[in-house]
């Protein structure tokens, strides 16, 4: 044991003489955490620039006009009284859509004919366009509400009557588990959990690498031939740095005031497999291939569409089935899945228990293939240092 725990002072020595390693490792949740955090703070669009083109300039058009004034998502960067050259204009200025009043536009609503309204929407950002579409279409349609209300009561409708005869039901939204829509809510918890897993892929990736590539692991085999050996000196460290870099990372929540219910047995369970699951596979990727420049960049293959591929922004149902099941076995996709039911939904471990048996399944696959594959790596290394060539 003694010489055990000299050596995990050591490993820890190589640890932080690594830059890179403490800059993946420890700068990235930090500073992506504080960056992503600031980037969504503002929990919604707001002031989203359209265009107001009024060729009609009634007193109907500049109370329409007033009302898009008022309404906190859009900002009217612009009211033009002739069209031009719109399309020119959009990408140039940025401008979320272009709402134009035809001529006659008044004149035509009291003798029933019903003007139409054109929007032109740039669909290039589609979140700003659907934002955008969204606000401009509750605006009309409360305008529109009024104005045929209006119009019952001319015709002698008592105003409740005419509210009723405009309309026959009522419809009631009701937002749960992200009551605000607050884009911070939704989008945080999966750019964090996305952090992590890269950070310890990478991280993981360099421990035995680094060691075939200096040299190093020659050292090691001469105190053990046991491969578990081995893998408990190099994840040893890191077990004990991980949790602390998960403690820094669940502070994004409160700081940014993300309501969500994060600090539970549930999550701690599905953290602590996401975390050893991300070890397994960036210890062998860092087995199998002794370079640390080359295990970095195939797992940042990995790494780099999980994300995506998680079925976090964009339902997994809508994928192929092929890239749906390969999907399932990269373990952001279990974790992400989990913490929406846990967080958002309040559920427990009976609720996570596929995401905890896929979780199992990964760690069972890749430990046994780590073990095996690093088994095989001593066993050559040693025949190779007994073999009469080398002792020449």
């Amino acid at each position: 044991m003694k010489e055990f725990l000299k050596l995990v002072k050591i490993e820890f020595k190589r640890i932080f003489s690594n830059n890179v390693l403490l800059a993946i490792f420890i700068g990235a949740p930090i500073f992506y955490g504080i960056l992503f955090g600031y980037v969504y703070k503002q929990a919604k669009v707001l002031d989203l620039p359209i265009v107001i083109v009024d060729q009609d300039k009634s007193p109907l058009s500049d109370k329409i006009i007033d009302a898009f004034r008022d309404n906190e998502v859009l900002f009217v960067s612009k009211v033009k009284y002739t069209p031009g050259n719109i399309l020119a204009e959009m990408p140039k200025n940025q401008y979320a859509a272009v709402v134009t009043f035809p001529t006659n536009f008044e004149a035509d609503i009291l003798q029933k004919r019903h003007p139409e309204i054109r929007v032109d929407l740039d669909m290039a950002n589609i979140l700003n366009a659907n934002t955008a579409s969204k606000n401009i279409q509750a605006v009309l349609m409360t305008l529109n509400a009024g104005i045929e209300i209006e119009g019952f009561k001319k015709q002698g409708f008592h105003p409740s009557q005419a509210a009723e005869r405009y309309e026959s039901f009522k419809i009631n939204f009701n937002k749960l588990y992200n009551s605000t829509g607050s884009y911070s809510t939704f989008m945080l918890p999966g750019l964090l959990g996305a952090i992590m897993q890269q950070i310890i892929f990478l991280a993981m990736a360099l421990v035995f690498a680094r060691d075939f590539e200096d040299g190093y692991f020659g050292t090691l085999v001469k105190k053990s031939t046991s491969s578990l050996y081995h893998i408990a000196l190099k994840s040893t460290p890191f077990l004990l740095m991980i949790p602390i870099m998960w403690a820094i990372v669940s502070l994004f929540f409160p700081y940014f005031k993300i309501n969500l219910n994060i600090f539970n047995f549930p999550m701690f369970v599905i953290t602590t497999l996401l975390t050893l699951a991300s070890m397994c596979i960036g210890m062998l990727f860092s087995i199998a291939i002794p370079s640390q420049l080359k295990a970095t960049e195939l797992l940042m293959v990995i790494s780099t569409p999980a994300f995506v591929l998680s079925g976090f922004t964009w339902p997994s149902l809508a994928f192929p089935n092929a890239i749906t099941s390969v999907a399932q076995y990269i373990p952001l996709t279990q974790f992400l899945s989990a913490f929406r039911k846990i967080a958002f939904y309040g559920g427990n471990i009976s609720s996570i228990s596929a995401e905890i048996n896929i979780l199992l399944g990964i760690i069972f696959v890749t430990f046994t293939a780590l073990v095996l594959l690093l088994q095989y790596k001593i066993y050559s290394f040693r025949k190779k240092q007994k073999s009469p060539l080398t002792s020449n």
